[in-house]
């Protein structure tokens, strides 16, 4: 277990006067124990669950066709399985519940992520205890990250930035969006990481469709092209964005360009402790209406475990409560996306990029690529090389 965040747990039990926490989703298994459980995202009914209460123990609880797994990465915490087709998990977690005397304890659960059907049956089982919803004291903390998990975004960040980057230096005009594909998947897993999530390949007049894959579109001159992908390891994830040009840049395309190229560093200078998440979408908006550019309903948010996080620099409700700012905090990571996919000239840009919280300003964690103009495609092609970069 994740001794750093399971003292943040502790402390937070304290805050919230709760006995336990029961993490059961990927994403806060993950944050809690270090590690994904490979079948738990994508069978829901294989339950996997941290267990830590309010005096720093801990415990796991997971299904016997990931008992391996789970005793390899945590040999030393002690784990209740339970068997796919013969327990019903909900009993079986309330008689390790009972064991850590917890029967009759106040226990913050995942009220969004359990089955209700799984909850009544939990319910029953523990008439005397007390479940309240931690997912928002889950998401809080997340929101502060620790130095390991700063570590870990700073080398996703770079994988993927460079991920893409290689993949356009070696594809060119007469390439498909399935050639991108195929050298980026490749590059992901050669760079490091466990997977990758939301790959976008997005050329020509497909550029000004969000969120699209791959398709057998060839590559044209004039073409902007829209690369993303996030790259993944023990369920932590870095999401970057690239915009590159094959040949010539269309009408209009390198005047937004320089735009969105100074809306990216206007953001990174006004991101700083205490400064309001809606004051710095405020200014982007502003910035992009001085070219008649259609706003957005936000420019950048809280990553790390899942794809957004809060805070947003936007118009979305913090935490689920009402009202849409909140002030940025040291060790906050950002994804921070200035972008206009439709532009009205035909295609679409958006530059991604990855940025922590420091406690005098900002430091950019993607890196590798230089945005300050459109990418060109094919330099690998025409000088016969690709830049390498160690990452770290």
């Amino acid at each position: 277990m994740r001794a750093e965040i399971v003292a943040k747990q502790v402390k937070s039990m304290s805050q919230h006067g709760l006995d336990a926490i029961i993490c059961s989703s990927p994403e806060n298994f993950s944050y809690t124990a270090g590690f994904v459980v490979p079948s738990q995202p994508l069978i829901r009914h294989r339950h996997a669950m941290t267990i830590v209460t309010a005096d720093g123990r801990s415990a796991l609880f997971g299904v016997d066709m990931e008992a391996s797994t789970i005793k390899r990465r945590q040999p030393d915490v002690p784990t209740r399985i339970w068997a796919e087709f013969s327990d019903d998990p909900m009993l079986v977690l309330a008689d390790q519940l009972a064991g850590l005397g917890l029967a009759q304890a106040r226990i913050g659960l995942e009220m969004d992520y359990l089955p209700a059907g799984d909850f009544a049956r939990l319910l029953a089982a523990m008439p005397a205890a007390k479940f309240e919803r931690a997912e928002p004291i889950l998401a809080r903390l997340r929101q502060i990250k620790t130095s390991e998990e700063i570590a870990l975004l700073r080398r996703l960040s770079r994988i993927a930035d460079q991920a893409i980057t290689d993949t356009l230096a070696v594809v060119d005009e007469g390439n498909s969006e399935m050639d991108i594909a195929g050298h980026l998947t490749r590059n992901v897993y050669t760079l490091g990481a466990d997977h990758f999530k939301l790959m976008i390949v997005a050329t020509g007049e497909r550029s000004v469709l969000p969120n699209v894959g791959p398709s057998e579109r060839i590559l044209k001159r004039g073409d902007v092209c829209r690369v993303e992908i996030f790259s993944v390891i023990d369920g932590y994830q870095a999401g970057v964005c690239r915009t590159a040009i094959v040949g010539e840049a269309p009408p209009m395309a390198e005047k937004i360009w320089a735009h969105l190229v100074e809306c990216k560093y206007e953001i990174m200078e006004k991101v700083k402790p205490g400064a309001s998440c809606r004051s710095i979408y405020d200014a982007f908006i502003t910035k992009l209406a001085k070219l008649g550019l259609p706003p957005i309903s936000f420019v950048g948010h809280g990553i790390g475990l899942h794809l957004h996080e809060d805070p947003y620099l936007g118009l979305t409700p913090v935490l689920g409560k009402p009202g849409n700012d909140a002030p940025l905090e040291e060790n906050m990571v950002l994804g921070f996306e200035p972008l206009c996919y439709d532009t009205g000239h035909g295609f679409g840009m958006q530059n991604k990029d990855m940025l922590l919280v420091t406690a005098n300003g900002s430091e950019l964690l993607s890196d590798y690529a230089d945005t300050d103009r459109l990418i060109p495609v094919g330099t690998a092609k025409r000088s016969g090389a690709v830049r390498r970069a160690a990452v770290a």
